[in-house]
């Protein structure tokens, strides 16, 4: 080999090389959010209460289960219902990434009785994704305690501050656990 060539040779091994370094951090983080939604995959249950705003002190509890997308797709569908005494409410939430950006929505998103999901970004445990309703806009935040404990709880911005308005502490139910594990 020449002078010339070797020297084209080594350009493009480094460029390729720069080109790998500066991918692997987005592949380490798809491949750490994609973790991170199927560990919330399973069947979960647990007891939230409205913390501020008219409803306040109101308890409630739900059955939430969580399923990954087909595919390669990165996010959660959780679906079940929330009760309220002898009342209960159909509860869905579906996240997804696309194009790098997470979106999605609760319940009918914001053009029905929901709320759109215009935001998101996975850290260790947790997950904040950014809401919003017409001039209300917020926060999701669910966090891993561990495999069987995940608490959500949802904010609201007001002026300048997040105002937390419901927690919600959830259990992994753990025969439906097992069954995930078998499959």
């Amino acid at each position: 080999m020449s002078h010339r060539s070797i020297s084209s040779f080594s350009r493009v091994v480094v460029v390729t090389a720069a080109a790998m370094l500066a991918l692997a951090p987005v592949a380490d983080a798809a491949s750490r959010d994609k973790r991170f939604f199927q560990s919330v995959a399973g069947v979960w249950k647990g007891p939230g209460e409205i913390v501020a705003g008219k409803y306040k002190g109101t308890k409630f509890t739900c059955s939430l289960t969580g399923l990954p997308p087909d595919g390669d797709l990165t996010g959660i569908t959780l679906d079940g219902t929330c009760r309220v005494g002898v009342f209960t409410q159909p509860m869905k939430a579906t996240i997804s990434e696309v194009g790098g950006k997470y979106q999605g929505q609760f319940l009918d998103g914001a053009e029905g009785k929901g709320l759109d999901i215009v935001s998101g970004a996975v850290t260790g445990d947790r997950v904040v994704m950014g809401i919003n309703r017409k001039k209300l806009n917020g926060a999701m935040v669910a966090r891993l305690q561990n495999d069987m404990a995940m608490n959500i709880t949802i904010s609201v911005k007001v002026e300048d501050r997040m105002i937390p308005v419901i927690g919600l502490k959830l259990n992994r139910q753990a025969d439906a656990y097992a069954g995930d594990i078998k499959n």
